[in-house]
């Protein structure tokens, strides 16, 4: 059974982080949790108010998965965050990133020189937090190394299932498809058209 750890803040998108949640939570290997940086009620963007564990309940050689969303914006100069994140992708064997979760994973130092997507709308913000990752805008999403990394909110459910595919083989991810009836889009390197 391996740990999957899903960091909330305020103002988080629902969908970046319960489209990969619905898809990760299909497999009986992983046992999910939902963290914040002390804990408590997290309340979104879409007002989900969802009880949350201490990021210092994070423990080795799990996974992270970390939603994009407005509160992204205040969350990567928060300094306690970004240290306390830094530490849990430290821990972790692998780190899942979607739309702006991308920015917060990058400034913590871990993606510096690695290749990393964001969402299209909010590249430019994304890359100003830092600019030593190797940002790829066509990208629907990204794997290097230990991270994987999605564009936009729903790109979010197509890495999960790639993700899915890479670690338990293509017919599991198609069948957890199956089940949720979603056309998945297969084309890492092929996002939106948006310029």
């Amino acid at each position: 059974m391996q740990d999957i750890y899903v960091v909330l803040y305020k103002d988080y998108t629902a969908l970046d982080a319960f489209g990969p949640v619905e898809v990760l939570g299909s497999i009986d290997d992983f046992k999910l949790h939902f963290v914040s940086l002390d804990g408590g009620i997290v309340i979104n963007q879409q007002s989900i108010r969802l009880e949350t564990e201490p990021m210092t309940t994070i423990k080795e050689g799990g996974i992270l998965l970390i939603p994009g969303g407005w509160g992204s914006r205040t969350e990567v100069d928060h300094e306690a965050f970004i240290k306390a994140l830094g530490q849990a992708i430290d821990k972790s064997e692998l780190v899942l990133s979607v739309c702006t979760g991308a920015a917060l994973v990058a400034k913590t130092g871990a993606l510096d020189g690695k290749r990393a997507t964001s969402n299209k709308r909010a590249f430019d913000w994304v890359v100003s937090c830092r600019p030593e990752v190797k940002w790829e805008k066509p990208s629907r999403w990204v794997h290097d190394g230990k991270f994987y990394t999605a564009a936009g909110v729903s790109a979010g459910i197509d890495m999960a299932l790639g993700f899915i595919g890479d670690r338990f083989g293509e017919e599991q991810a198609v069948e957890i498809c199956t089940r949720m009836e979603y056309n998945w889009n297969r084309n890492a390197d092929e996002g939106l058209s948006i310029k």
